[in-house]
């Protein structure tokens, strides 16, 4: 499997906590479809300080996984939401 473009898209979106809207990431996403994974070399800005745990609520919204041979967070449905 080939893997993701490092570069990635330019524009970007913040993705928050779905429970308590707290910010989470700024990340590089193509596309319009749903938030399923982050590649983490596409997050430009990172809120949290434990990976996949809100730094507002400590409710975990992802998962680590390896993803195409990439490092990734892999979101778990309804825990984000996007703008």
């Amino acid at each position: 499997m080939a893997k993701p473009n490092k570069k990635g898209p330019s524009k970007t979106v913040d993705i928050f906590c779905a429970a308590c809207r707290a910010p989470l990431f700024k990340y590089r996403k193509g596309g319009k479809g749903a938030l399923v994974k982050c590649f983490i070399e596409r997050i430009s800005q990172d809120y949290t300080e434990q990976p996949c745990i809100c730094p507002k609520c400590q409710q975990a919204f992802a998962r680590p996984a390896t993803i195409r041979g990439t490092a990734a967070y892999k979101m778990i449905g309804g825990k984000v939401t996007f703008k």
